[in-house]
């Protein structure tokens, strides 16, 4: 029997027994749901990480759900999930169902605790507790003493005449894809330029490097991507793996240009961050391409389509060989995305058959492949050729899409081949490597030194991939090794605060703004606040009683746990202290500033303190309360003398918040108490697009009055009678937008008309 089998009938077991024998216990009631929960959100999770990477819950998952999500295109993921939250409601109205007919017959006690333990074992037994205790294992390790016996720095010199860089990332775009017998004229076009091409077909993908952000850290820094679970790096750090000098560093150092085009945002995974932290001076994403982009209503739900991207490519390859110094040009594709891709319009391979029907990520991997291809024949065209290297690799296997199953009954590897101007004789070099290896075998083409980090130049040495049989498992040896490289400061006493770059600095280590330090004997567990994570005021109310942090954020949001006096101050604090004694705050001046952490101890610590601590902090912001006249739309929270607000977006960094008419079609108000007969309503806000200069609309019971805005911030004063002292007012915009400026988690739409910044009803006599 199989540990799911096995797993599936503990679980049963477990659900049946405690309804037939356990009879009417609280406590065990509690136990029971928990521990059953438990295995139901474990196989829910392993169940859409499957989805997702089609290898259930890895580094892959805990990176991108800890991670920035900005930019990400979820369109097609949406009613998947939607389906996934319906079928464990369900599931969960079900379970509590069943238990609870167990509680209406007296029971036997040792059958409720018999219940409980083959809870357990279900839990113990299925593969997403294996899968979650193995990620924990390979995090808490204490690493392998031959890691640094391996691990090898470049120098940052290069040889020669310094020839450009084309380096296109591929997106999911593996080597298994181009083999003719299995897939006959799927890419023709671009099997075509490999087939001229240093062709590298033994690239294995090893773990750490499986999706798109950590297949590039792979490939430029030779190392995989593995960040700590308490606080991930990527989002807390402002710089991204520091003490690593990668193939993006040693171009800048040897007096390369370095570009980046993607059509999607560049957030998204924080490949900003990567990118800019190593030699990459200019970064082009979805917002930089907006004013170059001919059309800007063609995109899909990531960005622009690949034509939009290489063709802004083509041109900037141009642009920069004419001016006649070293450039690297990277680019990454985004059209062969699962879960099935994106066709783009211009492309005259749009469609493929397999077993008789069209599958459209077979499809959008012969649309892709043709753009790819038709790049590299334009460059190749050019008299600039000559002293260009171009690089065509996949960024990871692909993952869970519609060719998945088909792909997975063949041999798979990655794609990396290689095509020099001064150099058209085409090669296969079969030999053993991963994509740890591409960033050293292209800066050993270039001029410069065999190897980066654990990769290896396959032009000239061994990979690791060849010299262990287990590479797989020494990666993830190495992986507390690796982890460790993100140079984690274990104290804090003096610190640098930067409200311009937003930063937070102590230990020599530079973290972004807001963030949350758990300081504990030897170790800081940065937290971050990223979409998907709890508010960090939620991660605080976590914390032990006596266990000291420093939280940095707006004040208001610390006033509204210890000191009403900052509940509407908008600018930055820091906090140190611990939950069970008030903690230190001091406000943080604007520019650079420096201080110290001292932990003093203000007052008694107490367990009452730290309960009403916990309370407060526990308070969602929209349920927060504070003593104003004014309604502050940046702040979270209503004052105390309003009901509730509805038809609005969430708070812009501008302050303020927009209507959305695509939740409600106008903006209402409702106050606890009947507003005056006649009153002047002082409103600050801001019109979005062709809103400006329209008359908007505000009305309370009959009583309706039009006001104009500009696109800035202006305060209007509106007159309105309120004869039957209705609480209610309303505010609409003429003409709601659709946009996807600003929006969260990728190109949501929403329908933005007013952006309202504060508001106060002032009575007349």
């Amino acid at each position: 029997m199989g540990s799911e089998s096995l797993s599936l009938l503990l679980f049963i077991a477990s659900a049946a027994l405690y309804s037939w024998k356990a009879g009417k216990n609280r406590l065990g009631f509690s136990a029971i749901v928990l521990l059953l929960g438990i295995y139901i959100v474990l196989n829910a999770s392993l169940l859409a990480s499957n989805y997702f990477t089609g290898e259930g819950i890895n580094d892959a998952v805990i990176y991108t759900l800890t991670n920035s999500l900005s930019g990400a295109g979820i369109g097609k993921y949406l009613l998947p999930a939607a389906g996934m939250v319906l079928a464990l409601l369900v599931l969960f109205a079900l379970l509590a169902w069943i238990l609870r007919r167990g509680q209406k017959r007296s029971g036997s006690k040792l059958c409720g605790l018999l219940a409980i333990v083959l809870a357990l074992a279900s839990i113990k037994t299925t593969p997403a507790y294996q899968q979650v205790a193995d990620l924990l294992k390979s995090q808490l390790g204490k690493g392998d003493s031959d890691f640094y016996a391996h691990y090898k720095v470049p120098g940052t010199q290069i040889r020669g005449d310094k020839p450009n860089l084309v380096y296109i990332y591929a997106e999911s775009l593996e080597r298994t894809y181009f083999d003719e017998a299995a897939f006959p004229h799927l890419a023709p076009e671009l099997n075509a330029v490999k087939a001229g091409s240093l062709d590298f077909s033994n690239t294995q993908q090893l773990p750490g490097t499986e999706y798109t952000i950590a297949g590039m850290v792979a490939s430029q820094c030779g190392i995989p991507l593995f960040a700590p679970f308490d606080g991930n790096a990527s989002s807390s750090l402002s710089t991204f793996y520091p003490q690593n000098v990668c193939l993006g560093d040693i171009l800048k150092a040897a007096g390369y240009q370095n570009y980046f085009y993607q059509g999607a945002s560049l957030s998204f995974a924080g490949k900003d961050l990567f990118l800019s932290s190593h030699g990459f001076d200019h970064l082009y994403g979805f917002n930089e391409l907006k004013s170059v982009v001919k059309d800007p209503s063609y995109r899909n739900d990531w960005g622009w389509y690949d034509d939009t991207v290489l063709d802004s490519v083509y041109d900037k390859y141009v642009e920069l060989a004419q001016q006649g110094q070293p450039f690297s040009l990277f680019a990454l594709t985004v059209d062969t995305h699962h879960p099935d891709g994106f066709i783009s319009r211009s492309c005259q391979r749009n469609s493929y058959l397999w077993e008789g029907k069209q599958n459209k990520s077979f499809a959008a991997v012969a649309c892709s492949q043709q753009h790819i291809a038709h790049l590299i024949e334009r460059i190749r065209t050019t008299p600039w050729f000559k002293n260009t290297i171009i690089v065509v690799s996949s960024d990871h296997l692909a993952m869970n899409n519609t060719a998945w199953k088909f792909l997975n009954q063949h041999d798979r590897s990655n794609l990396f081949f290689m095509l020099r101007g001064d150099n058209d004789d085409g090669k296969v070099i079969a030999v053993k490597r991963s994509t740890l290896d591409n960033g050293a075998t292209v800066l050993d083409a270039l001029g410069g030194d065999n190897f980066i980090g654990l990769g290896r130049s396959s032009l000239s040495s061994s990979s690791l991939a060849a010299t262990y049989l287990n590479i797989k498992e020494k990666i993830n040896e190495w992986k507390p090794d690796v982890i460790k490289l993100w140079n984690f400061p274990k104290a804090i006493a003096d610190y640098k605060t930067d409200t311009v770059n937003n930063t937070f600095s102590f230990a020599g280590v530079h973290f972004k703004l807001p963030l949350l330090l758990s300081v504990k004997p030897g170790k800081i567990e940065p937290k971050f606040d990223v979409y998907l994570a709890p508010p960090l005021k939620q991660q605080l109310a976590n914390f032990a009683p006596d266990e000291k942090f420093v939280w940095i954020d707006s004040c208001f949001k610390m006033g509204d746990v210890w000191d009403e006096k900052l509940a509407l101050n908008r600018q930055l604090c820091i906090a140190d202290g611990t939950l069970n004694s008030p903690p230190t705050i001091r406000e943080i001046n604007p520019g650079v500033t420096q201080g110290r952490v001292g932990f003093r101890q203000i007052g008694d610590q107490s367990e009452e303190r730290y309960q009403q601590t916990v309370t407060r902090l526990r308070i969602a912001d929209e349920d927060l309360r504070y003593a104003s006249d004014t309604l502050l739309f940046a702040l979270p929270g209503l004052p105390k003398q309003v009901q509730k607000v509805t038809g609005l977006s969430y708070i812009e960094p501008w302050g303020g918040r927009w209507s959305d008419a695509g939740l409600l079609p106008e903006v209402t108000l409702t106050w606890l108490e009947p507003l005056p007969e006649t009153f002047d309503l002082l409103l600050t806000a801001r019109a979005f697009g062709a809103n400006s200069q329209r008359p908007f609309v505000v009305k309370i019971g009959d009583s309706e009055q039009t006001f104009r805005l500009s696109h800035s911030d202006s305060t209007v004063s509106i007159r309105l009678s309120n004869p039957t002292r209705e609480r209610t007012l309303v505010i609409r915009a003429p003409v709601p937008e659709t946009t996807a400026e600003g929006a969260v988690a990728g190109f949501t739409a929403r329908q933005l008309g007013i952006g309202l910044v504060s508001l106060k009803v002032v009575p007349v006599q």
